[in-house]
């Protein structure tokens, strides 16, 4: 049995569509740090939440715990990624009015200054990944991303209510 029926088997057929969103998301990254980013010393997400900052701090104040929520990601995460754009200059962070423990995330001049090569970066990577595909298309493949996407929220829930995470479920097998 040759490479291709092996994965075809393994998958009951089709493809793999984690190993192809995994594919698509390393493409991503590689291609929008090849752009701009090199002068500036923003990383991929580090490019992501700047955008979703300068974008929702007009109407609204911004914490941390909406950038896990927007992303997805896990606190220790935004932490390290807020950490590391105060150290570069892009943020800083306040105490809130209401609660001191919740800290504000602003941008900083340094952030408003590249504002429009955040915006034309992520505008370029967006037509690049749309170019050749129907708009038809499109809005369906980002449904189905959705659908995914809120499948694995529920399987996330799901394991921290069982007391089960990936994290967990890996130290227990390093301990063994």
């Amino acid at each position: 049995m040759n490479e291709k029926e092996w994965r075809q088997e393994e998958t009951g057929g089709s493809e793999d569509a984690g190993r192809i969103i995994n594919i698509v998301s390393h493409q991503l990254k590689r291609m929008i740090s090849f752009y701009t980013w090199k002068d500036c010393g923003l990383t991929t997400m580090q490019n992501r939440v700047l955008h979703y900052l300068l974008a929702h701090i007009p109407e609204t104040p911004v914490y941390q715990k909406d950038i896990e929520r927007e992303f997805r990601v896990s606190k220790s995460t935004v932490t390290e990624i807020l950490q590391l754009m105060e150290k570069n200059g892009f943020i800083v962070r306040e105490s809130s009015r209401r609660d001191g423990r919740m800290k504000r995330i602003l941008p900083t001049e340094k952030s408003f200054a590249i504002q429009m090569d955040v915006r034309e970066n992520i505008r370029m990577a967006e037509e690049k990944l749309r170019a050749g595909i129907g708009d038809e298309d499109f809005h369906t493949c980002l449904m189905v991303l959705k659908q995914m996407s809120e499948n694995l929220s529920r399987e996330e829930k799901e394991m921290n209510l069982c007391g089960h995470t990936a994290n967990n479920k890996e130290r227990k097998g390093r301990d063994v």
